[in-house]
Order: C-alpha cells, then structure tokens, then sequence
C-alpha cells in the first residue's frame, strides 16, 4: 500500500514499497492506493493552509503573537506553561489555546494565572486527533478577545510527530523536550525538531540522576537544526523559565 509523505517544503509524494518475495497478503479490496490517496491528502493539507493564513491574519489584525508549542506526552509543557503565565504578568497579556483529545485536566491547571484559556477537546467533533490543525484553533478564536493579548500561546497535542506536520497560523514554534526522552530523540524524530525555532530542555534538574549524555543531544539537535534556540529549563524548580518568558516578549513587534 502506497504510504503519503509531505515534505517541509510542501511537495508531497507516495512511497510504494515493492516485495520481492510472494506470500499470502489476505483481502486487500477494500483499500484504494496510488493517486486517488495523494488527491485527498493534498486536499487536507491545502484547506488547513489556507485556514492557517486566516488565523495568522487575525492575529496579526490584532496585534499580538502567536506561538505553537509542541511537546510529546510528559514532557513537562503544562508545568512548564503554568510557570511561564505566572511570570509573564505584568509584562505580557496572555491567551492560551489548550489543546487535548479528552478532558480539561491541563486548561483547568492554566485557569487563575493571569491568561485567558479557551479549550479544545479533539474527540468533540475532530476525530480524536493527536494533534490540533488550523481548523480546530480557529473554532477556539471566537472564545478569546484577541485584541486584548500581546501573546497567544497554542498549546498542542502531546504527541512528538502529528503537530509538527500542521500550520496553525502561529507566527513562531517552541517544543518542550524531556531528558527522559533520550538523547537520540532528534534524529528518530528529526520532523519536530527540525521544525521548531526553540527548544526547552526540561526537566534538567534530573541530569545527576540519569545516564544521559547532554552533549550528545545538543549535537544530535544541531544535526537536524543548526540555528536553533535552546534553553535548558525545569519547571518544577523554575531554571530557565525566566530566559523562556524574555524569548516570548523579544517576539513582540
């Protein structure tokens, strides 16, 4: 079966993968291949662009600052986002886009911290999807008075591969990565990584206590984006987080 992929300069191509040896497959019948797939998904992507060049014009009507932070499950985003909101009053007015596939676990922890937080449950008509798309944020904008935020923060799905792949309309792109992920995680998952114009390395207060090998992910991050940002950060002591808010402000115009 013909596998789509998108590339980061938007042309999109099928992977067909040919066997050399003959073994029974089972009923197939039911699946349509080749062209027709690519037409579709070409159609998913277009409509979500051009959705996501709404959104940014909004925003840029408005004038404040979009930003999608992206992170795999546990990584620490939340935490991390409560403390930012916590520090950034006074010094910027913001907005946050919660996005998960169930519950208001995470918007319900952000409430009460200087921002105004308007939810998306994926499962609530999207699908359940792992990630949000410019469709989905733009049903949130309604909820909030953008003309009174600096800054909007979108944050995504956890999930480390499906929200890399969607424009939402944000003007910059931030992921929050573990050290408990493993060093290697930039080269495995290099479509994120590549994608981002910064990277928080959390939860660094665990370094004494793990076999990890800071150098050799800073260089696999440079491997896949060489002029990225980093800052290493923990949310739970708060290192970091004040270097987090001063690249969140310098994004003003």
């Amino acid at each position: 079966m013909g596998r789509f992929h998108r590339h980061e300069d938007g042309t999109e191509h099928d992977h067909h993968h040919e066997h050399e040896h003959e073994h029974e497959h089972g009923d197939h019948s039911g699946y349509v291949t080749g062209a027709d797939r690519v037409v579709v998904l070409e159609s998913i992507f277009a409509e979500n662009d051009k959705t996501a060049a709404a959104n940014r014009r909004d925003f840029d009507d408005a004038n404040l600052t979009a930003v999608n932070l992206m992170s795999s499950p546990g990584a620490g985003k939340t935490t991390l986002l409560a403390e930012t909101l916590r520090r950034l009053q006074g010094r910027l007015r913001a907005g946050v886009i919660e996005g998960d596939i169930e519950t208001s676990i995470d918007a319900d922890r952000l409430t009460g911290l200087g921002a105004v937080v308007s939810l998306i449950n994926t499962a609530d008509g999207f699908g359940g999807e792992c990630h949000l798309d410019a469709p989905m944020v733009r049903s949130a904008l309604p909820r909030l008075p953008l003309p009174d935020l600096d800054l909007l923060v979108i944050e995504n799905v956890g999930n480390l591969v499906c929200p890399a792949e969607f424009d939402v309309g944000s003007h910059a792109s931030a992921m929050v990565y573990s050290i408990t992920e493993g060093e290697e995680k930039p080269l495995k998952y290099p479509v994120m990584f590549r994608s981002v114009d910064l990277v928080l390395v959390n939860k660094m207060d665990l370094l004494p206590h793990l076999d990890y090998d800071l150098a050799a992910f800073h260089a696999n991050l440079k491997a896949v984006n060489p002029g990225v940002t980093v800052i290493e950060t923990s949310a739970r002591t708060g290192a970091g987080v004040d270097a987090w808010c001063d690249w969140l402000c310098a994004l003003r115009p």
